[in-house]
């Protein structure tokens, strides 16, 4: 299980300190904390569209670390941003950017599918 990054200070650490991969529709950065657990930020720009759309993108990144966060190494911050090409992405679009970066990381088994 993981929990939510909220405080400006732990995003800020992340951005200074962590590797960052990006592709088309996300960038990830991932930095190691000193938990047993995973904690997860999400950004997501307005310039991405407006609250509607930006809550729409933040729930398909939650769900997608919902069901695949057990696959995860732990002891991982992860902020994940929304790129302006992922507006109007569906679950499996964005599911399928998300687990690229994952491995890129190599904070993800390779076989997960």
């Amino acid at each position: 299980m993981s929990e939510s990054l909220k405080k400006n200070r732990d995003f800020q650490n992340v951005y200074k300190n962590g590797k960052s991969y990006a592709n088309k529709y996300l960038v990830m950065y991932v930095v190691e904390n000193d938990l047993k657990r995973n904690r997860i930020g999400i950004s997501v720009s307005k310039k991405v569209g407006n609250s509607v759309v930006r809550h729409g993108l933040t729930r398909l990144i939650r769900e997608f670390f919902r069901l695949n966060g057990d696959k995860f190494k732990s002891g991982l911050d992860i902020v994940v941003i929304a790129r302006n090409t992922a507006k109007g992405k569906n679950y499996w679009e964005i599911s399928s950017a998300a687990l690229h970066l994952a491995k890129l990381h190599h904070i993800v088994e390779a076989a997960l599918k």
